[in-house]
């Protein structure tokens, strides 16, 4: 359950409306978005403010440009794509807030225009929450609207400090996305599987916590599996984990099948390749995929589940030559008639490599929101919005 005012309950017609989207997307050497995907996730409620006939006032962060403005950050190609995408102009600013900004759209612009600001990390009080400069972000508009999950999860002036001075309210996007995750951990049909993969497993120590009273099963593969591995006294090799040995050694205490192995060149070039036990990774070897009889054991479990979350690419799919357990996890996941639930920026990089996106119930688009509502934490962006 939502409990927080979403744009349909408040009134946005004919109003000057700031909505804070997430168009973080990357970009080519020649400055063109190569996946527009978070562009087109803004766009229900880009259109349901323009069906109302409001003032369409867009700003974003792209990069970490640490307060500075820096041309490769900025969000003119975003704004360039979401003219395609919803067929009509879009005007771009290389300012954030201007007297100029606000002399455009209090006088010349017209209901139903899309205006869009310059990244507002450009300006280092963004990311520190100052209050001058959210104010100066409110002062443009009459309604604040955050659709920006993937931003949600930090305390920064576009997405907490300017609800202190407007009316604020959901785009469908972030409803969307904090129901399903809610739902999972709430009221998930049982049983419950989640599946944690990728590099570190600092990063999910607090999500693996806060699932085992709520998931039937946890699988944890890629990088991550190596730690685990190590905390049954099994060698790794040169294995992916923690450099801090501190911080290495208190993952191995926390942690406490098949697997592919190869070795690698200093230029990143696979010299040799097996299929080793899990307690027999040769010393200079290192792991970058699951074998046979692991995947058995995964395919196994997931055909079990009636709610599956997957955050975290279960081996180096980038690679060719071990992207055969991401490919067949994925795979299965999508055709076990579950509901499906995933999140994070190299799993659904993995999913689009693999065709997959489409064949899940919910395909998150803020990786490390999703994970701190996975850990019970409050999103400060969505915590800040009006209560219903």
């Amino acid at each position: 359950m939502f409990n927080k005012k979403t744009v349909e309950d408040i009134d946005l017609k004919n109003k000057k409306v700031l909505v804070r989207v997430d168009y973080n997307v990357p970009l080519d050497s020649n400055f063109n978005v190569t996946d527009n995907s978070r562009i087109r996730l803004s766009l229900p409620t880009i259109n349901y403010l323009l069906e109302k006939n409001a003032k369409v006032i867009l700003m974003s962060h792209l990069g970490r440009p640490k307060g500075e403005a820096v041309d490769k950050y900025r969000l003119t190609p975003a704004a360039k794509e979401l003219e395609k995408l919803i067929g009509k102009p879009v005007k771009k600013f290389d300012e954030i807030v201007s007297p100029e900004i606000k002399d455009y759209i209090d006088n010349k612009m017209k209901n139903g225009d899309i205006v869009m600001l310059e990244n507002v990390r450009f300006n280092a009080g963004e990311t520190k929450n100052n209050l001058d400069f959210a104010k100066e972000l409110a002062s443009l508009a009459e309604v604040y609207v955050d659709d920006a999950f993937g931003a949600s999860h930090r305390a920064h002036s576009s997405t907490s400090g300017v609800t202190q001075f407007l009316p604020s309210v959901a785009g469908f996007l972030l409803k969307r996305e904090v129901e399903v995750l809610t739902s999972i951990l709430e009221a998930p049909e049982k049983p419950f599987l989640a599946i944690l993969g990728g590099a570190k497993v600092a990063d999910k120590i607090m999500v693996i916590q806060n699932l085992l009273s709520k998931v039937n099963s946890i699988i944890v593969g890629g990088g991550m599996s190596y730690t685990f591995l190590k905390s049954k006294g099994y060698e790794i090799g040169k294995s992916i984990r923690a450099e801090d040995p501190a911080e290495y050694e208190s993952q191995v205490k926390f942690a406490k099948e098949s697997i592919e192995a190869g070795r690698m060149d200093a230029e990143g070039n696979i010299t040799d390749k097996k299929t080793v036990a899990a307690d027999c990774i040769p010393a200079d070897f290192a792991g970058f995929d699951m074998g046979e009889k692991t995947l058995a054991l995964y395919e196994a479990e997931i055909a079990k589940a009636k709610t599956i979350f997957w955050n975290g690419p279960v081996g180096f799919f980038e690679n060719k030559e071990f992207e055969n357990g991401t490919k067949r996890v994925a795979m299965a996941i999508a055709n076990s008639g579950a509901k499906t639930v995933a999140g994070g920026g190299d799993t659904l990089a993995a999913l689009k490599k693999f065709g997959l996106t489409d064949k899940y119930f919910h395909v998150s688009s803020g990786g490390g929101a999703s994970m701190e509502l996975l850990e019970g934490k409050e999103l400060p962006g969505v915590a800040a919005l009006l209560d219903k």
